[in-house]
């Protein structure tokens, strides 16, 4: 099913009420809300609650494309109204940035700091922020983290089994897809024992008991969890120590990031509606090892919970995916009964949100 339910009243009361500061941020702001993929663009604009227009942008920096980010936004720029605010998805806010926060000097430099922690996202990123700022240099911009949603989560599940000395890097889960799972866990008022599953071309799941998060798939970087699109989800770290004997460190991100998952195994494609439909035993086999992770994945976090109340689906896969959706349900029967929800992610909607509570509060 598709659920659609009211906003938590604190983001909408904040939105509206507006603030000295920022004059015009009220029910009518116009405010616009940036969603940087590493090769593509969402855009949306909302006055208040209501979305009035947006856009996507694809193949960013492939032939035939813009040539960057920043391209692509003075392009969508150029198109809209002057916003009153700008919010920008930041996959990854580092150590020190975890609630959404408005830009400034200080700010950017963390961020510029954490790019190691995202190397295929937050420069893209990092140049829509530097778009907007010269076109409209007087205009608020905020940043919202996906990093943010699992800031809740406790130690035994944050903490990697490393030395103090290298949690002082910084190196510990941080959890993504936050935006997404904000989304789903506001939207559907999710209540006890709840996993959230957003299935894409980027996938991870999420252990959220009452509406918070509790531990989550992904862990340092966007690279982690279960196999992905392109990526190969979580390895034995051996498997790095073996292989920077014989490739270099380029080489092994880039096959770690972009040639691995349902890619790599199928030798095909990473889209999954064309795997499903070949008969290709690769492509078969890619299906096959998705689910199966997908399935244990599911079922870890539901051990963490202690039982499984309802489980969601978002993202791409996760919305149209239907056959995708049978097998890891089934694959969960030994849990008994539990509620299973579809909702479609709407992430440019909750940084609209968090661009209207921030600038209201600052």
């Amino acid at each position: 099913m598709r659920a659609h339910a009211a906003p938590p009243h604190g983001i909408r009361e904040a939105a509206a009420r507006g603030h000295a500061g920022d004059p015009g941020l009220d029910l009518d702001a116009v405010i616009l809300a940036l969603n940087c993929g590493s090769s593509s663009l969402k855009y949306a604009v909302f006055e208040g609650e209501r979305r009035t227009g947006g856009g996507a942008v694809t193949g960013i920096g492939v032939p035939g494309g813009h040539a960057t980010h920043a391209d692509a936004v003075h392009a969508a720029l150029a198109g809209l109204p002057t916003p009153s605010a700008v919010g920008h998805r930041l996959v990854h806010g580092g150590p020190e940035l975890l609630e959404p926060v408005r830009i400034d000097a200080g700010v950017l430099a963390k961020l510029r700091d954490a790019v190691p922690f995202a190397p295929l996202h937050l420069p893209p990123a990092l140049g829509a922020i530097d778009a907007v700022a010269a076109r409209h240099p007087r205009v608020p911009q905020i940043a919202c983290f996906d990093t943010s949603f699992h800031r809740t989560l406790p130690d035994v599940a944050r903490r990697f089994a490393l030395p103090a000395s290298i949690e002082a890097l910084g190196v510990r889960r941080y959890g993504f897809h936050g935006l997404s799972y904000e989304w789903a866990a506001s939207e559907l008022r999710l209540r006890g024992k709840a996993v959230i599953a957003h299935l894409g071309n980027g996938s991870s799941m999420c252990a959220v008991r009452d509406g918070v998060s509790v531990d989550t798939t992904m862990g340092l970087t966007p690279a982690g969890g279960f196999m992905m699109g392109t990526r190969t989800g979580d390895l034995d770290p051996g498997v790095i120590v073996f292989l920077l004997e014989r490739m270099s460190r380029e080489e092994i991100a880039r096959v770690v990031d972009r040639e691995s998952g349902l890619l790599g195994v199928s030798g095909l494609t990473s889209d999954m509606k064309t795997l499903l439909a070949s008969r290709d035993p690769r492509a078969r086999l890619a299906v096959e090892m998705f689910c199966y992770q997908a399935c244990k994945a599911a079922a870890a976090l539901a051990a963490v919970l202690g039982g499984l109340d309802t489980l969601v689906f978002t993202g791409g896969i996760g919305e149209h995916a239907a056959e995708v959706r049978e097998r890891i349900c089934a694959g969960l029967s030994h849990l008994g009964r539990f509620a299973v929800q579809v909702i479609a992610a709407d992430e440019e909607r909750v940084i609209a949100r968090h661009v209207g509570a921030v600038l209201s509060l600052s």
